[in-house]
């Protein structure tokens, strides 16, 4: 008898000392040009800690995660006006970062706005998400970007490492199309930014040197700077200038604005202390491809 209880001791140990694989911060804030009444942030601070509960309590894979290695991500809500007695509009911004190899740095890897963040809520919901059918619209975007998460991490550590989730994520896109003008329309009016597109674009062929790059950006580049900080320099501006295939085909691609979203102020800081000539080519191939921060890009030189 004593044995068997310190077996089940051990197992509910092990078990304790497993976790999920978000470490998720999520925050909802309003815009002063809202004025939301004193219910409404009650509403609002219960959605805070209702998603931050749904994000880093659902198992979203059948990997098994330490604590330590739980993935970062920031999700910050901002609403911005009402939409009938229980519904909210906003925008909705995502980022996930994960560690450099034998440093303190955390280096992002994904970052977007996503500024068609419509939803309905009541105090006290439960939040309900099923991969095979749309349930709401609030939890198919937060799962949305769970998977758009856990796909671009995996990446960044093995080559097309995330396809699974992508996959995952696209399931839950094909759900949702049936609402036009959403933010998961594929034939909403103007650019192709929807959330239909970002996945629809990581899973196609002629992306697959942004994803090549997800990989040697993180693995064969940052996580070697300990090591050779010159070489390993050269291997991401090598990374980098291999997207000019993807610039000319999709030159206004959202996924090539998420990646500089995310590495723009890192690429900054990177070849602001490389050699001359290197600063000079890199300015010049960054500017080529992300044409949107030319600014921000002459503070290397």
């Amino acid at each position: 008898m004593i044995k068997t209880l310190t077996y089940l001791f051990i197992f509910c140990l092990s078990l304790n000392g497993l976790a999920q694989e978000l470490n998720c911060k999520v925050s909802v804030s309003s815009t002063p040009s809202f004025s939301p009444t004193a219910n409404d942030l009650e509403i609002l601070k219960d959605l805070e800690n209702n998603l931050t509960d749904f994000m880093n309590n659902t198992t979203w894979t059948s990997d098994v995660y330490e604590i330590e290695e739980r993935i970062n991500c920031n999700i910050s809500i901002i609403v911005k006006e009402k939409n009938g007695n229980d519904g909210f509009g906003g925008q909705i911004q995502i980022q996930s970062s994960r560690p450099v190899f034998n440093t303190s740095y955390n280096t992002t890897v994904f970052n977007h706005i996503d500024q068609d963040f419509d939803f309905v809520y009541l105090r006290n919901t439960t939040l309900i998400f099923s991969i095979d059918r749309f349930r709401s619209n609030l939890t198919s975007i937060l799962a949305f970007y769970a998977y758009m998460i856990l796909g671009y991490d995996y990446d960044s550590f093995s080559p097309e490492g995330g396809t699974a989730h992508f996959n995952t994520a696209q399931q839950i896109a094909n759900n949702a199309k049936h609402l036009q003008g959403s933010g998961w329309d594929p034939n909403k009016r103007g650019p192709r930014n929807t959330r239909y597109y970002i996945v629809d674009n990581a899973l196609h062929s002629l992306f697959s040197p942004l994803r090549d790059v997800y990989y040697k950006y993180h693995r064969l580049g940052f996580d070697m700077m300990y090591n050779d900080i010159d070489k390993a320099r050269t291997i991401v501006l090598q990374c980098i200038n291999s997207l000019e295939r993807i610039k000319r085909s999709r030159p206004n691609s959202i996924n090539l604005q998420v990646f500089f979203n995310s590495k723009s102020d890192e690429l900054i800081s990177l070849f602001s202390q490389a050699e001359y000539r290197q600063k000079n080519t890199a300015v010049q191939v960054l500017v080529r491809l992300d044409p949107s921060n030319a600014s921000k890009y002459q503070e290397i030189l």
